[in-house]
């Protein structure tokens, strides 16, 4: 059974089965020294340009697609039948052409520069190796939907004077293409992979720190104290341990198996059917990729492309990460007290002070890097000092201190880590590149317009149904990237604040992690549990309804983003926004005061998206159903209790 097998062992296990970043080769000997070596050198480069000034802009993201490359073919596998111990001759080679690539930019760095955009024979030779590579690695790292997007969109480059309509265009040579997806800034070597080579790669690095100092265990620990005793306790430890790994985790997937291994187990025991235990899970983890200040790599890509400072994305994020858990937090409750299901008794449970006591000091470089944030530092500066502060916070304590070869290792995992944030941004950089050369971007959004009507409903929705779809074959990262230069700029042109529209784009590529068939979160969630995935991911969808709708809400009226918010205004909105909730997730469990009938189901659902709402004229009627229904649930299940009495 899942939950006999120890904890570490599980969450390899589902991670190496539904996550493919981290379905790596297994060296021993020198080959696992020299793959590490290699690691090391990435991160220490990464370091060292953090420290003392980054490079050109094509220079840095050459040598760091060139680390990534050169990891990629070592650590993934032509074919999955191949051996995992033992590394084959065609991986060494496409590795040194993976790092000799992006290097014969930096060699030739001058003279491209000079020739400002004239491609040399040797070059093209170049170039369409350079292309090839991002292409197979994406293949090997990050999976075949990608790799589809992406020659959907090498294909349109070349077929456009035979396409139909308003996305014809003249097509381009391979000449043009080359020279301007691989020698310019504005294709593979575009602002994706530069925010990789700058800030992201930091704040993996740093999460990678944190895991070592076993700050999600002191998470799990926290949680159970604070949350285990009450109603369905072990669901509500799943959904707030899970909340606050999402402050330092960017994926789903390994927050799933990080948390879920602890939480899962406990949920079965308690009562909770295995379907609901993955979904609270998948759903819990999945949201950490909502929750500031680290909210996965496409945050940060958002900063760019919005052009305003991170700390501006953070505090945007935090209402709505807030109504999403709320949402979260009441279908455990309103499940447990549904199924009179209890939490477990309190001196069964660790104590919050002894916990904070003995592994306290380890929250301290999150606290710090939130600080600096606010303050005004850099993301890379305030990354950097994190990862020094998370080594020297660990070592307050001897029971917490890192060992050198520890801190050797963490550079290692944060340069594994990023791989498929590499690559990913790398293929996106492709189809960027083919969207600014050919125009598709505006024609696409142009279409979407035309489609909807110029109507804002529609065109949210059929928005939401691309992010959504590109979410289920492709990681955050890249479906941001694609949504908001094709999807978002039609929400622009409707006058929706930039920010607004690439925050909707974002929500939905997230949510795609429990949004079924494919529904990964749910997946490695139900490996966990034992349940069916189908059923694990439509529980996991019920429960995260809240960013199904928070989105659309955001969009209409923008201040629970902190746009043109006033002080009085944003919380009177948070407050009916979060009672709202509590109509929502009791129309999904059929639960509030008491079992709810169909019909009461649907009026708490009409009720809640009320006083979503922001404004009084639809609080006030959501506040007299909510109410209305909670009385008439009361005095139904007091005159049941009396009548068994």
């Amino acid at each position: 059974m899942a939950e006999e097998k120890d904890e570490k062992e599980l969450a390899a296990e589902v991670l190496k089965k539904y996550d493919k970043e981290s379905d790596t080769m297994l060296y021993t000997g020198v080959m696992a020294k020299i793959v590490s070596a290699i690691a090391i050198t990435f991160s220490v480069f990464q370091l060292y340009t953090a420290i003392f000034g980054v490079l050109d802009a094509q220079l840095q993201r050459a040598v760091h697609l060139g680390f990534a490359l050169a990891l990629s073919y070592l650590l993934y596998p032509t074919r999955k039948s191949w051996s995992r111990t033992k590394v084959h001759p065609l991986d060494v080679l496409l590795s040194i052409l993976g790092a000799a690539a992006p290097a014969y930019i930096c060699i030739m760095y001058r003279e491209l520069a000079m020739r400002a955009g004239m491609v040399t024979p040797t070059d093209m030779v170049i170039g369409v190796l350079g292309l090839l590579l991002v292409v197979e690695a994406t293949r090997r790292v990050v999976g075949i939907p990608m790799v589809v997007v992406v020659l959907v969109f090498l294909t349109y480059a070349f077929a456009g004077p035979y396409m139909p309509g308003v996305l014809a265009h003249r097509g381009l040579s391979i000449e043009q293409l080359v020279g301007h997806l691989y020698f310019t800034t504005e294709g593979i070597f575009g602002i994706p992979l530069g925010v990789s080579s700058t800030f992201i790669f930091l704040f993996i690095l740093f999460g990678a720190y944190l895991e070592s100092t076993g700050l999600g265990k002191f998470f799990i620990d926290i949680a159970n104290a604070i949350a285990g005793w009450a109603s369905g306790g072990p669901a509500k430890v799943a959904v707030l341990s899970s909340a606050l790994m999402g402050t330092v985790s960017g994926s789903s997937v390994a927050n799933v198996a990080g948390t879920g291994s602890f939480t899962i187990p406990m949920m079965k025991k308690l009562g909770y059917r295995k379907e609901f235990a993955g979904a609270v899970e998948a759903a819990s983890s999945t949201g950490g990729q909502l929750m500031p200040p680290v909210m996965g790599a496409a945050a940060f890509l958002m900063a760019e492309f919005v052009g305003v400072p991170y700390i501006d994305i953070v505090a945007a994020a935090v209402i709505p990460a807030i109504l999403y858990f709320t949402g979260l937090w009441l279908g455990v409750h309103l499940e447990a007290k549904r199924n009179d299901l209890k939490g477990v008794p309190r001196d069964q449970l660790p104590k919050a002070w002894v916990i904070f006591k003995e592994r306290g000091h380890l929250a301290i470089p999150l606290v710090v890097i939130v600080y600096l944030l606010v303050t005004g530092y850099t993301p890379m500066r305030a990354a950097l000092v994190a990862i020094v502060l998370s080594i020297v916070a660990s070592a307050m304590r001897k029971s917490t201190r890192m060992k050198p070869i520890e801190i050797i290792k963490g550079l290692e995992a944060g340069a594994r880590n990023v791989l498929g944030v590499v690559i990913a941004c790398a293929s996106a950089g492709i189809i960027i590149g083919v969207v600014t050369k050919t125009g598709i971007g505006l024609k696409l959004a142009s279409g979407l317009l035309a489609l909807s009507g110029g109507n804002l409903l529609l065109t949210m929705f059929f928005t939401m149904i691309t992010s959504i779809i590109l979410g289920m074959g492709v990681p955050t990262t890249a479906n941001y990237v694609i949504t908001s230069t094709i999807a978002a700029p039609a929400l622009v042109q409707m006058g929706v604040p930039v920010l607004a529209a690439h925050m909707f784009v974002f929500y939905f590529g997230i949510i795609a992690d429990v949004t079924p068939p494919v529904a990964l979160a749910a997946y490695a969630a139900s490996g966990i549990s034992g349940g069916k995935p189908l059923m694990t991911g439509v529980n996991a969808s019920k429960l995260a309804i809240g960013a199904f709708i928070i989105p659309y809400i955001f969009v209409m009226s923008p201040m629970i983003l902190m746009i043109d918010a006033t002080a009085f205004g944003l919380v009177f909105s948070t407050v009916t926004a979060i009672l709202g909730m509590v109509g929502v997730s009791s129309a999904m469990i059929g639960y509030l005061a008491d079992h709810s009938k169909p019909i009461e189901r649907v009026i708490l659902f009409i009720g809640g998206i009320l006083m979503i709402i922001p404004g009084v004229e639809t609080d006030i009627p959501g506040m007299i159903i909510l109410v209305a229904i909670m009385l008439l649930q009361r005095k139904r299940r007091a005159s049941r209790e009396a009548a068994e009495a």
